[in-house]
C-alpha cells in the first residue's frame, strides 16, 4: 500500500495530492491515521521515508512542515530511492524546505530517470524544454516525454501531448495531443482531464463540444486541480456549457489563487477591476496582478500596464505601463502588442506602429487588423504626397 501511495503524482501539487490519497484510503478502507503510524513507524523502509515527507509538506495527517519534508526526501535520496530524487529535485527547484538550486534539481530528476523512473523522466524533459539547470533542447524534451509516456506516465502524456499541439521537439499534430490528453484523461489524471476540456473547448484535434469541455473541466476541479479550477471558472463567466454564475467562477478564481496558480490569481484581478461575482477593489486587484507578473504571467504583465497606465490600484506611471506592455508583448500577449502599437503610433514611430500591429493581427486580433490596413494606406498615401 505505501509503495503504490508513493506512486502518485509528486509534482501535481498539494490539493490534488490530498484528494488522491484521501481517495486511495477511503477505497482501501484505511483511516488516515493507521497508515500514519504505520509510516513513522516503519522509517527503515524508504518508500515509507518518502510518504512520511509528503505527508509533512502537505499537512496530511499531520502539521505542514516543508523543513521536515526536504529532510526526510534527502534521507530517502541518500538510499537509492528514485520517487525520493523527484521529490528532493522538485524542493530545490521551487525552494521547498531549501533554497532554489535548480543545478542541483536537474542532477537529481536524471538520476532518478537514469534508474528508469518515468516521473524522472518526465522531470528531466521539463528541464530541458525550459532550461532548468541545464541548457534549452526541445528535441530532448520532446524524447523524454516520449519515453515516459511509453511507460504509462500521465504527466508524460500531457507534457507530449503539449509537445504535439505546439510543436515543441516535434511538428504539430493536433490529432495526436487530443490522444495523449485522452489517454491521460482515462487514467484518471486531472491535468489530463482539464487538457482534453480544452481540446474539446476550441476544437483541438476533435469537434468543438462546449458542455464536455465543461464537464471534464468540473471533474479535473473536483479532483483540486487548479487549472481545471480555473477554466471552470471561465466556464462561469463565460456560459462555456453551462449559465452564466459570476458568483460561482469568483470562487473558482478564487480557490485557484490560494493553491498558486497564476492564471487564477490574474482572473481574480479581473474579478475585482470588473466587479465580476464580488464588489470592486482595485487595490487588491492591483496586488494580484503584480503578484501574477512576478510569477511570469503574461496577460498579469499586461494587466499590471493597464493599472500603471489608469492609475488602479496605484499612482500613474505612464514610463511603467509602456515597459510591462512591451515586456508582455515580446512574450506574446496580443492585447498588449496591440496597446504597444498603439503608443507608437501616438507618439509618432509609425514603423513600430505598424509592426507590433501585424503581431497582434497574426494572433487574430480583428481591432489590429483594422488598425493595420488604415495605417498602411495612410502611411502609403503619406509617403507618395510627400
Amino acid at each position: 500500500m505505501v509503495d503504490e501511495l508513493v506512486a502518485l503524482p509528486y509534482t501535481i501539487g498539494n490539493e490534488e495530492l490530498k484528494h488522491k490519497v484521501f481517495n486511495y484510503l477511503n477505497n482501501h478502507n484505511v483511516a488516515l491515521q493507521e497508515i500514519f503510524n504505520w509510516i513513522v513507524n516503519n522509517q527503515n523502509y524508504s518508500n515509507a521515508i518518502v510518504l512520511h515527507g509528503e505527508f509533512n509538506e502537505y499537512g496530511i495527517g499531520t502539521s505542514i512542515d516543508k523543513q521536515k519534508a526536504f529532510e526526510l526526501y534527502q534521507k530517502a535520496t541518500y538510499l537509492g530511492n528514485a520517487n525520493a530524487m523527484n521529490n528532493l529535485g522538485y524542493c530545490y527547484q521551487y525552494g521547498i524546505g531549501n533554497s532554489i538550486d535548480k543545478q542541483k534539481a536537474f542532477e537529481l530528476y536524471q538520476n532518478a530517470a537514469n534508474l528508469g523512473d518515468a516521473d524522472g523522466m518526465n522531470c528531466l524533459g521539463h528541464c530541458y524544454e525550459n532550461g532548468i539547470g541545464i541548457s534549452i533542447d526541445k528535441q530532448k524534451a520532446f524524447e523524454l516525454y516520449q519515453k515516459a509516456a511509453d511507460l504509462e506516465n500521465a504527466s508524460g502524456m500531457n507534457n507530449l501531448g503539449y509537445c504535439y499541439e505546439s510543436g515543441i521537439g516535434t511538428s504539430i499534430d493536433k490529432q495526436k495531443a487530443f490522444e495523449l490528453y485522452q489517454k491521460a484523461a482515462n487514467l484518471g489524471d486531472a491535468s489530463g482531464m482539464n487538457c482534453l476540456g480544452h481540446c474539446y473547448e476550441n476544437g483541438i484535434g476533435t469537434s468543438v463540444d462546449k458542455q464536455k469541455a465543461f464537464e471534464l473541466y468540473q471533474k479535473a476541479a473536483n479532483l483540486g486541480n487548479a487549472s481545471g479550477m480555473n477554466c471552470l471558472g471561465n466556464c462561469y463567466v463565460n456560459g462555456i456549457g453551462t449559465s452564466v454564475d459570476k458568483q460561482k467562477a469568483f470562487e473558482l478564481y478564487q480557490k485557484a489563487a490560494n493553491l498558486g496558480n497564476v492564471s487564477g490569481m490574474n482572473c481574480l484581478g479581473n474579478c475585482y477591476v470588473n466587479e465580476i461575482g464580488t464588489s470592486v477593489d482595485k487595490q487588491k486587484a492591483f496586488e494580484l496582478f503584480q503578484k501574477a507578473a512576478n510569477l511570469g504571467n503574461v496577460s498579469g504583465i499586461y494587466n499590471l500596464g493597464a493599472c500603471y497606465e489608469n492609475g488602479i490600484g496605484i499612482s500613474i506611471d505612464k514610463q511603467k505601463a509602456f515597459e510591462l506592455y512591451q515586456k508582455s508583448a515580446n512574450l506574446g500577449n496580443c492585447v498588449a502588442q496591440y496597446n504597444l502599437a498603439n503608443t507608437y503610433e501616438k507618439d509618432g514611430y509609425i514603423n513600430e506602429a505598424i509592426y507590433w500591429y501585424e503581431q497582434s493581427a497574426e494572433q487574430g486580433d480583428k481591432n489590429a487588423q483594422i488598425k493595420l490596413v488604415t495605417l498602411k494606406n495612410n502611411f502609403l498615401s503619406f509617403a507618395v504626397y510627400k
